[in-house]
């Protein structure tokens, strides 16, 4: 299991995501440009390691009432899954656990040791593939660009 401090390092890493402390040493983690009412992606993350991530519009995953996973036992990988899914979930665009391979909308980056990036532009936002997840979404193409090259990869 994660430590509070090893959870918070991975959900602090997603910059769309804004802290909220609330009581008992818990903390919640909002998505403010989501296109729904809920706003949430992040739920009462305890000192203890507990807490929780919506996931109400996530396939593949058991929610409880309220469209809730418990993350207490998840690992870092698995953590930054759920949230990438939770995010996009919230943007109100549909998400595709594989990109599109549609030639005009969709561009390879490789990098030096042979991993493989996959960038999509679906609706309004540019989408980064890492295989099948999700490695994050930009709103300008420039944006990947220079992302791209900070991380050493070059288009094929």
């Amino acid at each position: 299991m994660l430590s509070l401090e090893e959870k918070l390092a991975i959900v602090e890493s997603f910059p769309e995501l804004q802290r909220k402390n609330v009581s008992l040493g818990r903390i919640n983690f909002h998505y403010e440009d989501s296109a729904y009412d809920k706003k949430t992606v992040v739920y009462h993350l305890h000192p203890n390691g507990n807490g929780y991530v919506y996931a109400e519009y996530v396939k593949g995953y058991a929610t409880d009432d309220k469209g809730l996973i418990n993350i207490r036992d998840f690992g870092a990988e698995e953590l930054r899954e759920i949230i990438e899914k939770s995010i996009l979930s919230l943007t109100g665009k549909s998400s595709k656990k594989v990109p599109k391979t549609d030639s005009d909308t969709e561009e390879r980056w490789m990098d030096e040791e042979g991993h493989l990036l996959v960038v999509t532009f679906v609706e309004d936002l540019w989408y980064v593939y890492a295989g099948s997840n999700l490695d994050c979404a930009f709103e300008t193409y420039e944006e990947v660009q220079e992302y791209m090259e900070e991380e050493g990869f070059a288009k094929k």
